[in-house]
């Protein structure tokens, strides 16, 4: 017995296996219950008294020599297998799910973007402000009902601190500052107390722009807000625009643009109008510019302005402004193609 345990052992050593299934043939060669050292421990019995301990010692060697080598050989197929596979093992085991911008910020990236390539610069400005630069500097009455606790969110109640209503904050702080040319865009928060519903809310995102300048005129107007529509809505989109009033511009317009639904022909969405209002704008104000420090005899400028929850339900045809700030995930998700 002791030359056919040599014999094994010298084959168990030398032993090698190109694949698992090679590798399972030897365990079952040498191991199994029908196995050569399976085998040899039952011919045990037939060892003579005086050789038993130096046999069964042998045999017991072997037995873990093959169990060592197999062993090896399958871990060796293991860690091959693995460097084959790209898996970075310091990643949570738990699934995690890919964020996504929410659509108030890809839309007000779009609207800075558009602008930024017509030489805009960003302005920002603080969101609790002084009664100076939210309205007395853009040339809103004393009586005007925005100055009403109503309509504006007073600190502490009082009548000089306030929650900007508008971004014009910006544009007059730039203009104390700076001497034209200005040209600048201004996004940013702001607050008006209005009651909560799927139209309004009592905090929102304005974006407005500025350009104070020699000779600026309503066409240079005109000529940025088409530039804007078409490249936020489209080519084919056409602006019209409508007489209005704002204490800061005179004069003073309302922008449209054609309604991308029924192409200008009329639906639900436009109200068969065939066009959707979406800013307001005019030429500033000759009042603004003079208490801001800028001589209006010699500057001229244009100013404009936009909620971004109006251009992001256009753009989006999100109904219900409420849904921009309830922070659902799944609403959420569904701008992960947008990016």
């Amino acid at each position: 017995m002791t030359e056919k345990i040599q014999a094994l052992k010298e084959q168990i050593e030398a032993m090698t296996a190109a694949n698992a299934a090679e590798l399972e043939a030897l365990r079952i060669k040498y191991l199994s219950k029908k196995g050569e050292i399976t085998a040899l421990f039952s011919d045990f019995r037939n060892v003579p008294n005086e050789q038993k301990r130096e046999i069964g010692q042998k045999l017991n060697e072997l037995k873990t020599l093959a169990t060592d080598k197999i062993n090896a050989l399958k871990q060796a197929f293991e860690d091959s297998a693995m460097e084959n596979v790209d898996i970075d093992l310091t990643r949570t085991a738990a699934p995690q799910e890919i964020g996504t911008r929410h659509p108030i910020s890809l839309v007000r990236k779009e609207i800075i973007d558009i602008f930024s390539r017509l030489g805009f610069t960003i302005a920002e400005g603080p969101e609790v402000e002084d009664d100076w630069h939210v309205f007395s500097s853009l040339n809103f009455a004393d009586d005007h009902p925005a100055r009403d606790m109503q309509d504006t969110f007073f600190i502490q109640r009082s009548p000089d601190v306030l929650l900007r209503t508008h971004t014009s904050s910006v544009q007059s702080r730039v203009m104390e500052h700076a001497q034209p040319p200005i040209r600048i865009i201004c996004p940013g928060r702001v607050y008006r107390n209005e009651a909560i519903s799927a139209r309004a809310h009592c905090f929102f995102h304005q974006v407005e722009a500025l350009y104070v300048d020699k000779n600026v005129t309503f066409a240079d107007l005109k000529q940025v807000l088409l530039y804007f529509a078409q490249e936020m809505f489209g080519p084919e989109t056409k602006i019209r625009l409508r007489p209005s009033y704002f204490p800061f511009t005179e004069p003073s317009a309302e922008m449209d643009i054609s309604c991308d639904l029924c192409g200008g022909k009329g639906c639900a969405f436009c109200k068969g109008t065939g066009w959707v209002e979406i800013l307001g704008c005019g030429m500033v104000d000759p009042n603004v510019l003079e208490a801001c420090g800028i001589d209006s005899k010699v500057y001229t400028g244009f100013a404009l302005g936009m909620g971004i929850e109006r251009i992001t339900n256009l753009k989006y045809r999100v109904k219900d402004l409420r849904m921009f700030s309830e922070n659902d995930v799944r609403f959420l998700e569904e701008f992960k193609s947008a990016h």
